[in-house]
């Protein structure tokens, strides 16, 4: 007889006490879901250091699929030459203690050595993920008895472990970093993968005892499909991008950026200001400031460029850096905005954040956050240490401008406001009456909020007379009152900053 049952080997892997085909089926899906919640945490603590940009997710994403690659190549070649059964417990444990430390290891290298970040941020996610990738060869080999089955156990365990890299991302994504500090997800994941080495090496030493109960349970419903936007101009790195001329005014453009209105300019006069909240940002400075001193101002996000052209146009002398991620918005601006190389306005293609590094402490009147990914601003620009850096760079007299976008409950523009609240000694907030809690009304509220924040008193009368020179129909809340709006709402850190989970769904039309 030909087959491999009758061979040497497949008595030798019958005799030992090799995981059953449960066990064996949830010890893949529990490390194929593992190496994907380490691979999207990841993103979350770096982007404070390397910032979220394409280049930070495409390192991460690559190291992760090499780690994939490594573990099972590896692994395979291993379980070859070596019996399974006596890796697959340190392989657990390992990496378990691995991605429990990352959290420190990662935040301690950035504090005091930031050149090796890079180099250990590599080795945090390709160690554990090459040896929990290890486990489906190493499991596959124990369970391959005869050629019979090879293709039925290695189908079954390589879609048993597909499934377990979907839970993994799904569960992460849309549970686990709305209800935990990323260093509790990593160090909860590290206890659980050792606390399954332990069960695991206990059981395949012949050891008394249940099987690990390792199920890892998802109610996978109703995920919103993200349908892209067509008819682009330009596709650049990070949008679809299109330019929308306005009929009622010859230079007047709106940029469209997947499928929401971000930015208004007029090429021929730049004090033309379209959009609600520009001009609310146009009367807090405008309020704050004497008429046309020059300020010092640095922009997070710039979209259109529509601030940046209006204090030019409006205060001249003024210096305006804009930190704006997306260099193919850069170039729309140029190409089709109207953007003429003038004094006074320096557009650096950069992580927002990783921008706010470079000017020197109180060297700024202003700071205008308006940076945005899709309707939301970018998480690691919402917390209380890049408010610190905000902080930073702004003279005692200096403000902080930024534009919010929220919808129902306003989860999301309340933490905002009691993360402010926190870095700040005074904090005011614009919007609509409904929004910001001064009417009642069935109408959902929702929509555009400009959040001004400094270390010294502003004329709030002053900022409520401009907001009605320019028709806005806005009020202003502080005190009292935007302690009662903001109720008991969270304060963001970088280590837990639920910024996507806060928001809420929008169904109304807006301005980013």
């Amino acid at each position: 007889m030909t087959g491999l049952s009758s061979s040497p080997v497949a008595e030798s892997t019958r005799s030992r006490p090799g995981p059953g085909p449960r066990t064996a089926a949830v010890l893949v899906f529990g490390a194929s879901a593992a190496v994907l919640v380490v691979e999207i945490v990841a993103l979350r603590l770096l982007a404070p250091y390397l910032g979220l940009t394409l280049e930070t997710s495409t390192l991460v994403i690559g190291i992760a699929l090499t780690a994939i690659a490594l573990g099972s190549w590896l692994g395979g070649r291993i379980a070859d030459q070596v019996d399974p059964l006596r890796l697959l417990a340190p392989a657990l444990g390992v990496s378990g203690a691995v991605v429990a430390l990352t959290p420190a290891v990662l935040r301690g290298v950035a504090e005091w050595a930031r050149p090796l970040l890079i180099l250990v941020a590599a080795l945090t996610i390709l160690v554990p993920g090459a040896l929990l990738s290890a486990v489906t060869p190493l499991v596959t080999k124990v369970r391959l008895t005869s050629l019979a089955e090879t293709g039925t156990v290695v189908g079954r365990l390589s879609g048993v472990g597909t499934a377990g890299s979907i839970v993994g991302t799904v569960l992460t994504g849309f549970v686990l970093l709305s209800r935990l500090p990323v260093s509790g997800i990593l160090v909860g994941l590290g206890a659980l993968l050792v606390v399954a080495s332990l069960l695991v090496g206990g059981r395949l030493r012949g050891r008394s005892g249940a099987a690990p109960a390792l199920a890892l349970v998802l109610a996978a419903g109703g995920l919103a499909a993200s349908v892209a936007p067509g008819g682009c101009d330009v596709e650049t790195r990070y949008h679809c991008a299109e330019v929308v001329a306005d009929p009622a005014r010859e230079g007047g453009r709106t940029l469209v950026l997947d499928g929401v209105r971000h930015s208004y300019v007029d090429a021929d006069d730049p004090t033309h200001l379209e959009f609600t909240y520009v001009k609310a940002v146009a009367s807090v400075i405008d309020a704050a400031f004497p008429a046309g001193r020059p300020l010092t101002a640095h922009h997070l996000g710039g979209g259109g460029l529509t601030l940046p052209r209006y204090l030019a146009a409006t205060r001249p002398g003024t210096r305006s850096v804009v930190s704006e991620i997306d260099d193919g918005v850069v170039r729309i601006d140029r190409e089709r905005l109207g953007l003429r190389p003038q004094s006074g306005i320096e557009v650096r293609t950069e992580d927002g954040r990783l921008g706010l590094r470079r000017p020197a402490t109180d060297a700024l009147d202003l700071v205008v956050g308006d940076a945005f990914g899709g309707v939301s601003v970018p998480w690691h620009l919402t917390t209380v240490q890049a408010l610190a850096e905000v902080r930073r760079v702004l003279a005692h007299d200096g403000l902080y401008v930024v534009n919010l976008i929220d919808h129902g409950e306003q989860a999301f523009a309340k933490a905002e406001l009691a993360t402010l609240r926190e870095v700040f000694a005074y904090v005011s907030l614009l919007g609509e009456p409904v929004d910001i809690g001064l009417a009642r009304t069935d109408a959902p509220a929702g929509g555009n909020l400009v959040a001004v924040a400094s270390d010294s008193p502003t004329d709030l009368t002053a900022i409520q007379k401009a907001l009605d020179a320019r028709s806005t129909g806005w009020r202003t809340v502080t005190g009292r009152r935007l302690t009662t709006w903001t109720a008991d709402a969270p304060v963001l850190t970088d280590d837990y900053a639920p910024v996507d989970q806060l928001l809420q769904p929008y169904a109304t039309q807006h301005d980013r």
